[in-house]
Parts: structure tokens; sequence; C-alpha cells
């Protein structure tokens, strides 16, 4: 007898999601696939934090566009036989261009223009990989990876792969044209 796998939908994921079941986690769907996050530790968290608050300031100073949190889901790819992919980036940016109604009440329809995932320690690297080549494949053009044991950024674009060090500095590239950070800015002392 062969079993199949359930394979979740969006609705389901929202459902999910507010239902209160899944309290103190985080959902996100890989083709279908209903994946089950607890919450993150503090450094990940002072982390994703800085950089939601340095990339938003930048963004809102330039009328570029909107941030969004780790909570935000991005409906990265949905079709009839339910392998959909909703993901949570711990920052995500969309270009005002995308967004001429505001930000919608449900999940985004589309790939976020950049996203940005900070790697915890119980983080699978395989499942990381994953993530990555599902923001490459169904649209985000940029996407950072920030390793805080390491304290190295891994700019990820649909040409290259990038490693940046310590004394290196971050951009936006067409995402965010003119921003820059020092990468040693992002980490705590």
């Amino acid at each position: 007898m062969v079993t199949r796998e359930q394979l979740y939908t969006v609705a389901d994921l929202w459902r999910l999601s507010h239902s209160g079941e899944y309290d103190q986690q985080r959902l996100e769907l890989s083709e279908g696939e209903l994946i089950v996050m607890s919450p993150a530790g503090g450094k990940h968290g002072g982390i994703a934090a800085r950089l939601g608050r340095l990339i938003g300031n930048y963004v809102e100073a330039h009328h570029l566009g909107e941030i969004t949190a780790a909570e935000t889901g991005y409906i990265l790819f949905q079709n009839a036989d339910g392998k959909n992919t909703v993901r949570a980036p711990d920052v995500g940016f969309v270009a005002a261009e995308r967004l001429p109604d505001g930000l919608p009440d449900e999940y985004l329809p589309f790939a976020p223009d950049l996203a940005v995932e900070v790697v915890s320690p119980n983080d699978d690297a395989e499942d990381l990989q994953l993530k990555v080549r599902q923001y490459l494949r169904y649209g985000t053009p940029l996407v950072w990876v920030v390793y805080p044991k390491s304290q190295t950024v891994v700019v990820h674009t649909p040409q290259e792969t990038r490693t940046l060090e310590l004394e290196d500095t971050l951009d936006g590239g067409d995402m965010l044209p003119g921003f820059t950070l020092a990468v040693k800015s992002i980490f705590p002392e």
C-alpha cells in the first residue's frame, strides 16, 4: 500500500496560521509540505530587526516600496496540483510599483524583490539552499543569507553567488539603488 503525503494549500496555511493550533510557531509551505518553525533566538531576532530597520529607513526615505517582517508570507508558487510554496523571509522588500494599493491583508501574491534570511544555529543547510533556490526560481532577484556565526553574508542573484566578509560592503543592487551597508554593522559587537 502506498500512502500519499498530505499536501497543504495556501488556504490551508492561512487557516492553520490563524487557528491558534500553532501558537508561538511560524509556518511556511514548501511544494505543499507544511514547514513548522520554532521562534528564533535573541541574536537571530536582533540581527533581523537591525536589518529590517536599516533597510526600512532607506526604503522609506527614498519612497522605494514596503518592508515586511518575518511573519509575512509571500506566495512564491501556487497551482492546481497543490504543490504551493509560501515563504516568510526574515526581512522582505517589495518595490512600490508592485503594490499600487499597498500591502494586502493576506499573503503577498508574489515573490519579494529582496529576501533576507538570517541563519539560526539549528537551520538545516539543505533546507536553506532549497529556500534560496525557491526564491530565485519564482522571481526574487536578490537574496541575502546572513550567517551570524561566521559573520558573513552570502548574496544570491540569478546570475551569481558571492560571499561578503566583515570588511566588505553590502549593496542593494538594482532592487535598492544607492543602498550600502558595511557588513560589520550587521552583527552585534
